[in-house]
Parts: structure tokens; sequence; C-alpha cells
């Protein structure tokens, strides 16, 4: 069979990974593709000591990958929006079948960038971009295919992850935790994509379109970062029996598609309130599988390599079949248009911490706003006033309720004259 030619685009540490994955488990990679799979070209603005590119062509103009004649994968590994999309536009253009890790650019242009791949009759693949090593797109379009999933929910940031964790075992603030993964490379210097959950959102939209078979619609996506977070709620949500996650949360609903991330409580005995540090996991629920759970290394070389060139090993065992036989870019044939509801109308549990004056009361009013408007009290915790304090915490647990009536109570209490300070609400997921 004719070898399939590959072009990586982009030496950094998933593009000097990916070229070591190819060449250095090339034999393997033969047995498993039917074909041999060779790097034809590597475009670069600079060489890798951890890529040994000696004996392959290398260019510093990464757009001479994407005409390159002799290439039929262009890998997208420079990462952006803006000359990414184009790189990867042009590379369509010219016939190329593409590989990306990423995320960014597929939830934000992967409407335009799918449509000018079937015109071309070419694939366009991702799974890299979502949870690094963890193949849960290729799960979800493929071995999912025959359920309905209902909902999905997933630790999909590593370095939010990280954060949290240290924070719960260690008691430590979240600037000081902060500055430690910046320092140890799991944040960049500026951190805001990660602990703001602008990166975690980018893999929810994928997901969920994937999911549910409706469009890419990153604009529509709820998110919120970790930055309001503080040792006491992690402790707090531990006496309650949860521990607290930045969380992608997505499900079908009768009244529209919930698509957000947010920092979430999740009770304790649940399998991925125990994923730590820096991995990933993703739980997904289908009528017919019930709950799975899929969990692993969201980043780094390796991983991220791993995923990359499962993709190009999937492509190069179809490149000669017509497109029709290839899986559709987001699993569905037909999109639904189902809506994205507006954050205002999603229903869920709250956790709220109220700091409020030690005195007769006060507690009483807390409880009359809840009652008027139907939230139901869950659990309660009253904490002792710190020594020459008159403040003292009320953390609450609520059943679950629709925001805007959440939204409409908090904004009630804290109007009250025994409420010191702004109601820290978090939302709490079960699961179920």
């Amino acid at each position: 069979m004719k070898a399939v030619k590959v072009g990586i685009c982009g030496l950094g540490t998933v593009g000097s990974g990916t070229f070591n994955v190819l060449t250095g488990n090339a034999q393997e990679i033969t047995r498993r593709a039917g074909r041999e799979i060779i790097i034809q070209q590597v475009g670069s603005r600079r060489d890798n000591p951890a890529a040994d590119t000696s004996n392959t062509d290398v260019t510093r103009d990464i757009f001479d990958v994407a005409t390159n004649p002799e290439i039929d994968i262009v890998v997208e590994l420079i990462g952006g929006y803006d000359v990414a999309k184009k790189l990867v536009l042009l590379a369509i253009e010219n016939g190329k079948h593409v590989v990306t890790a990423n995320k960014a650019l597929i939830a934000e242009h992967g409407t335009e960038i799918f449509a000018a791949a079937e015109a071309k009759g070419v694939s366009v693949m991702y799974e890299a971009g979502i949870a690094g090593g963890i193949p849960i797109v290729k799960a979800l379009r493929e071995g999912l295919a025959g359920n309905k999933i209902n909902w999905l929910a997933g630790i999909i940031n590593g370095t939010g992850n990280f954060i949290l964790t240290e924070m719960r075992d260690k008691g430590r603030d979240f600037a000081d935790v902060l500055k430690e993964a910046q320092e140890l490379g799991y944040a960049e210097a500026d951190p805001t994509f990660d602990v703001e959950g602008i990166d975690a959102a980018h893999k929810l939209t994928i997901l969920s379109s994937i999911a549910y078979g409706i469009p890419l619609q990153f604009e529509n996506c709820f998110c919120e970062g970790i930055g309001g977070i503080t040792p006491e709620d992690v402790q707090y949500a531990e006496e309650l029996g949860y521990r607290i996650k930045h969380l992608g949360v997505s499900s079908r609903t009768a009244r529209g598609i919930d698509l957000r991330v947010h920092p979430t409580l999740i009770p304790e005995k649940r399998s991925i309130a125990k994923i730590d540090g820096v991995l990933n996991a993703i739980m997904v629920n289908g009528d017919a599988v019930g709950d799975t759970l899929f969990s692993g290394p969201g980043a780094g070389a390796g991983p991220t390599a791993s995923a990359v060139v499962a993709d190009i090993i999937d492509l190069a065992r179809l490149i000669d079949a017509p497109a029709s036989s290839r899986v559709h870019h987001l699993g569905y044939k037909q999109v639904d248009d189902t809506k994205v509801l507006p954050i205002e109308d999603i229903e869920t549990a709250y956790y709220l911490r109220i700091p409020a004056l030690d005195k007769t009361g006060v507690l009483a009013n807390i409880a009359t706003i809840l009652s008027e408007r139907g939230i139901n009290i869950e659990a309660l915790i009253q904490k002792e006033q710190a020594e020459g304090e008159e403040i003292v915490q009320v953390i609450l647990l609520t059943h679950i309720i629709q925001e805007k009536i959440m939204n409409d109570a908090i904004s009630a209490i804290q109007a009250l004259e025994g409420t010191q300070g702004d109601v820290t609400r978090i939302r709490v997921e079960y699961l179920v």
C-alpha cells in the first residue's frame, strides 16, 4: 500500500512529542495503520532539541507544508487563532486532511472549517484538543453512538484541578498555589484561559456538540473561574461531604441544552470527585450504557501526541475511502438546533456562604427569604465567630432551584441589615 505522508506544523512540546511518537513507534504504527506513515516535512520557526529532525525536511514557513503536493495530512500544532485558521483552511483548500490539537480553533471556528473540509472531501480530526491522552471524542462519536447522551460533566483543565487539590490538601490560598502552578509549568504566565474557565469552555463546547448533535456555540457557554474560591469554602465543602472541582457541565433538558463551566460542589463519594492534581476526567451518561468515566492525563507531550497520532492512524486507514464512509466531524449527519439555555434558566442546587452578624433574628430573616421563594434548605452550618469578631459564617446547602430565583434570593439576603458583605455562591451537582 502507498505510504501516507504527514507534515507537522509546530515543533513545540506537542509537536516534538508527535514527531518522536511517529518515528519511535513507526513499526507498530505501520502494523496498525496497514501502511507506512512518513513524516515528509516539518514546518517550524526554530529547531527543538527534543526532536531530532536532522534527517527530515524542515521549512521555516509553515504554509509550505499546507501547499506541499507530497503531503496527505497536515498536523496543526502551532496553537492560537488567526495563523492556525489560515493554515488549516489553506491545507483544506489544497486537498489535505488535517489533524489538530487546537480546541480554541475548533470551538470558535469549527463550523467554517468543517464546511470547507466537507466541500473538499477531506477530514479534520481534533481528538488531542479535548483532554490530552483521553480518547473522549472517539468514545462519544463512535463508542457511544448508539446512546442518547443525557449529560456529561468533566474536569477538563488540569491547572484548575491542581490548584483546587492543593487548596484542599494543604489549606493554601488560591494566589499562592497559582504561583506554584506557573513555576511548575502547569499554568501560563497569563493564566486567564485556565483559571477563568475559558479553556474548559472551549472543550465543553466541542464535547456538547458531539454529544447532542448541536452546532458549535462557544459564545453561549457560561463561564466562571475559580479565583473567588477560598480555603474556607474548600474546608466547609469537605465538612458537608463534598469536594469543589472546576467542572464543565452539560445536559439535555426538556427546555434546552445546559452548557456551563464553573466551580462545583460534587459529593465526595462520586468517582470524579477523587480525580486530583493535573489529571482530567469526564463522566458521560447515556440512556443505554448508564454512567461512564474516562480519566487520564489531559496535557503534556506524550499524552497529547498519543491522541494526535491516533487521529493520523485513523485517517491513514481510510485515506483512499470516499468521504461518505468516514465518521462525520461532529458525529451527526443532521444537526439539531435545540437552543442552549441562558444561565438564569438552569436548575441546580447551591452552596451559600453568608457573612452575617451574630445577632438574634438574622438567621430567621435569611430562612424567610429562602422560604418565600420556594427554596428548601438541605443542610446548614453556622460557624463560631472568631475571637473579637462580630461576624459569623452561615453555610447553607439548598435543594435544586432555578438560577434566576436564587439570584433574587441572594440579592435580598445581601440587602439585609444583618448581612455583612457579599454572599458566596457555588453550584452543586449530584451527577445522577
